[in-house]
């Protein structure tokens, strides 16, 4: 049974979503008016830092002044621009908690606590303005399956939702125009961005190719989800990869992390992001919390592995963001 005497802050997981959908449909809405005024999609704002922190903490003598891709000021002009931004925001939180949701439904039924998602807004410094969704869990897995079951369930979630709106967006989008080159940022499409859009093309002749395609921000939405999905099933840590590799193999998980590590930072030089994570796996990821290794997984399970693998090839991309703009490879 789950342990009911464990409390939510339901306050603050509403208040992180209110705040989340509010970073969202800033960028949501500067990317639908770029869109329908075939400008570039992601551009930046000049933000000056307060003199308090140049001068008296950073020793700085003159002022500092930031490239953001967080259009702030463009929303304060004009605060009704923000209805703009529905497309992108609901489709992109629909994805996000369909995930998370995902392990959260596996947890219950596995009677592990877990919290409800918490959304990461992402001011300022996310050119999608969030940083994701994440839930914690708060009681130990007990078994294999259980470990495996809580893994997969979140990116078979997000991906099920995915998947229509990339094909919505491919359907909604349009050819770019010259006058719309030179944004801050070029999407670097997974694979299952190109089977869309063969399958888009079936029925829509005249759908422009991907390189001549101005994404619409429904498609932006889903790309970011097929990104998350392919960053959480990195094999390593305890990511939802890391999980589902202890689950399958548990003396294995140390070295495929370490390797993973190794990988991403080769990788980096096509997308300085993925040294990121190597980052992070390598500072925090080899270890994971024991799970009994009896009894072993069924299977099932097993055949599903082959699943979550296929899922990873479809979703990843050695270098999701191109140009010379946010955390950028070549």
């Amino acid at each position: 049974m789950v342990a009911r005497s464990r409390s939510r802050r339901y306050w603050l997981h509403i208040l992180l979503l209110l705040l989340t959908l509010l970073t969202t449909l800033v960028v949501g809405a500067h990317l639908q008016y770029n869109f329908d005024h075939n400008l570039p999609a992601f551009t930046s704002e000049e933000y000056q830092l307060p003199a308090l922190l140049t001068h008296k903490i950073l020793h700085i003598a003159g002022p500092v002044v930031l490239d953001l891709p967080f259009p702030l000021k463009w929303i304060l002009q004009q605060p009704q621009r923000l209805t703009l931004g529905i497309p992108f925001a609901t489709t992109l939180l629909c994805i996000l908690l369909a995930h998370e949701m995902g392990h959260f439904v596996y947890c219950e039924r596995n009677g592990v606590f877990a919290t409800l998602p918490y959304f990461l807004p992402g001011p300022f410094i996310s050119p999608i303005g969030t940083f994701g969704a994440v839930i914690r869990i708060k009681s130990p897995i007990r078994t294999r399956q259980a470990l495996f079951d809580i893994g997969i369930a979140g990116p078979i979630a997000g991906f099920v939702v995915a998947v229509p709106v990339l094909l919505g967006g491919l359907v909604l989008s349009k050819p770019i125009l010259p006058q719309a080159s030179g944004s801050l940022i070029d999407l670097g499409y997974p694979l299952i961005f190109h089977i869309s859009h063969v399958a888009v093309r079936l029925v829509l002749p005249q759908t422009p190719s991907l390189s001549m395609m101005y994404l619409h921000p429904v498609g932006v939405a889903a790309w970011v989800g097929m990104l998350a999905t392919a960053l959480n099933l990195l094999p390593g840590g305890q990511l939802d990869g890391g999980h589902l590799v202890y689950a399958v193999a548990p003396r294995a998980h140390k070295w495929v992390t370490t390797a993973t590590v190794a990988v991403l930072a080769l990788l980096s030089l096509f997308w300085v992001g993925w040294l990121v994570w190597a980052l992070i796996l390598g500072l925090i990821g080899r270890r994971h919390p024991p799970v009994a290794p009896w009894p072993e997984l069924s299977k099932g399970r097993i055949g599903l592995s082959v699943v979550a693998v296929g899922l990873f090839v479809l979703t990843w991309t050695p270098a999701p963001i191109l140009g010379q703009g946010w955390l950028v490879g070549k």
